[in-house]
């Protein structure tokens, strides 16, 4: 049986590395659906500074956007209008915009479309803030993923110091739980655990160990 999974959980949580794992273990398609709405993000951030961003504008600049994702060598790639942006997808200026983005209706309609077209063959890991309660409700197995805030940025901390941008863990610290509060209180697709999700807190677990958990609840 070709299922659908679907992984959700707060910034941070390491949805995106555990479900690209667990998409490569069993050979099924992984959809970054959080890379899309960086997309999103980033175009914007290419067209007007953040400080001029309005709901307005980003509901406008959505027209002609192309977003494609492909999956080569267990790696994402993400291109927006021909262009390959993959690198530049978790800049702190994208970090702190991505959550406006994702609170906009139309923004939201245009990917989640887009998302269950993807899924509709089976054989697919999701992940997001909404998988489980509005991309794909019929999910085979959902999980909410997720972790401390003191531990998520610590994780996102090493990322971006490897990746060569200077931030201070502190205000990764206030970031991660700022865009908490901003996700589980939108009014369109709140990030919540669904009833039937399973909760796997990872503050205390490696990624291997995540990605074994997940990869015997698919097999059952």
């Amino acid at each position: 049986m070709k299922k659908v999974i679907a992984i959700d959980g707060p910034a941070g949580a390491g949805k995106s590395t555990v479900a690209q794992l667990v998409a490569a273990q069993l050979k099924y398609v992984y959809i970054d659906t959080g890379a899309m709405y960086r997309a999103v993000a980033w175009k914007i951030l290419q067209e007007t500074t953040a400080e001029n961003v309005t709901n307005e504008f980003i509901t406008a600049s959505i027209n002609d956007i192309d977003v494609r994702l492909s999956y080569i060598e267990e790696k994402t790639k993400v291109e927006v209008n021909g262009q390959d942006i993959t690198d530049q997808l978790k800049i702190p200026a994208v970090n702190k915009l991505v959550s406006q983005v994702a609170s906009i209706g139309q923004v939201r309609e245009k990917l989640v479309d887009l998302q269950r077209k993807m899924a509709k063959d089976g054989a697919v890991v999701m992940d997001g803030r909404d998988i489980a309660s509005n991309v794909l409700p019929n999910a085979d197995l959902k999980i909410f993923l997720t972790a401390s805030v003191e531990e998520r940025a610590q994780r996102r901390f090493k990322e971006m110091k490897n990746k060569g941008y200077a931030v201070a863990l502190n205000e990764l610290k206030t970031d991660i739980a700022a865009r908490d509060r901003a996700d589980m209180q939108r009014k369109i697709s709140p990030l919540v655990q669904t009833k039937d999700a399973v909760l796997l807190d990872t503050t205390a677990m490696n990624i291997d160990e995540v990605v074994q958990k997940i990869l015997s609840m698919a097999k059952n």
